[in-house]
């Protein structure tokens, strides 16, 4: 009820503001700013993960509004979206978003979510630049987010080069975990077909009620118990927090690799270096390890005085993309800015070259790559 209460003083607001610059401007002559809504996990458990992505597109809109704003001058308003990373607000904050007047979202970012949602925003010509990876997410709009059709083959390459037959599965398949869940099963089903065998133990929320203090650890135990060469763990990183510390009081236990969902500096706060650096990970490095990402980070730092996680600079990019895509369309108008975003062509972003397939709006090269933490608790490329 508080989190309602909370969602609808922050629509309330934004109509305010929308009301007052069109006071002061009109929005007839195009001088009202328009409202870029960004939607992700701003508080819970995953906020350090949704509050890098909307500190992404703030960079982003600071500095297109320094510039002149987008096509016709028009000047961005970011307009936050708190989604918690759960699927039960999907429905509710979209419909506010909506109401509000947005036109354009960054975001969901929790394929559970953007499953119950995004269909919403495109019905009611809300265009997305999602930042989920399930492909049942799939529509109008674009994405510059690893899709899980293209993290699974990086998953499966790295299996078979390790040589494990026997693998043991701890996954959050959870209402929240679509994305875990799904990709827990693309692979799964990949290392059946070659011979593997695959053992599957459900993994629940930390926040779920009444879980004892021993819980994740129990279930690190019954895995093992299995007696495998590869633990896959695919969860968020509160999970992951919690697996990575049973792993490592085991001790010697099998070799790791940890879905893309825990790459994120919430894991790294949540674990010694031991801890951190137990298992392999598959997934993107922090802004910090991109060449490419060079001049963001100077300017997220200068601008936040923060350090920038994983996916603030995969926002920062998908608003890159969408301000190109309505200063070369020249409208606002969801059909015309939906068909310039799937012609976006070799972009060079904080997160590498950028072309979106025209068929799909997924990139059609994602900079997915097998990790490690290094001794300085950050997450690079293996090698």
């Amino acid at each position: 009820m508080v989190a309602a209460r909370i969602g609808l003083v922050l629509v309330v607001a934004t109509l305010s503001l929308f009301a007052a610059a069109v006071g002061s401007g009109g929005s007839s002559d195009g001088s009202a700013p328009l409202l870029l809504g960004v939607e992700g996990p701003q508080s819970g458990e995953q906020a350090t993960n949704g509050l890098d992505q909307l500190r992404g597109v703030r960079l982003a809109v600071s500095q297109l509004n320094a510039g002149g704003g987008v096509w016709n001058g028009r000047k961005i308003m970011v307009v936050p979206i708190d989604d918690k990373g759960d699927a039960a607000n999907a429905r509710r904050v979209a419909r506010e978003a909506i109401a509000g007047g947005i036109q354009f979202v960054i975001g969901p970012y929790n394929s559970s979510v953007g499953i119950a949602n995004l269909a919403l925003y495109r019905r009611n010509r809300v265009l997305p630049v999602w930042m989920t990876s399930r492909d049942e997410t799939a529509g109008a709009g674009a994405t510059v987010q690893p899709m899980n059709s293209q993290i699974a083959p990086v998953e499966g390459a790295y299996v078979k080069q390790i040589g494990a037959r026997r693998i043991a599965m701890l996954v959050d398949d959870t209402a929240n975990g679509a994305f875990t869940k799904g990709m827990a099963n693309r692979l799964r089903a990949a290392l059946r077909r070659d011979g593997a065998s695959v053992t599957w133990t459900s993994i629940q929320e930390t926040s779920a009620p009444g879980l004892t203090s021993d819980y994740y650890a129990d279930r690190v135990a019954s895995a093992l118990a299995t007696r495998p060469d590869l633990v896959y763990v695919s969860t968020y990183f509160p999970e992951g927090v919690a697996i990575a510390k049973a792993l490592t009081a085991q001790g010697s236990a099998p070799r790791c690799l940890m879905g893309l969902a825990n790459v994120d500096t919430g894991f790294i706060a949540g674990t010694t270096s031991a801890e951190a650096r137990r298992c392999a990970f598959s997934g993107v490095p922090a802004a910090t390890e991109m060449p490419s990402a060079r001049a963001y980070v100077q300017q997220y730092q200068r601008m936040f005085a923060k350090r920038p996680g994983v996916w603030g600079s995969f926002t920062y990019d998908s608003a890159a993309i969408l301000f190109a895509a309505i200063d070369r369309a020249k409208s606002f108008e969801f059909g015309a800015v939906q068909r310039e975003l799937r012609r976006t062509r070799d972009h060079r972003g904080a997160t590498g070259a950028i072309t979106i397939d025209r068929l799909t709006g997924y990139r059609t090269t994602v900079p997915v790559s097998i990790l490690r933490v290094d001794s300085s608790k950050r997450f690079v490329i293996a090698r």
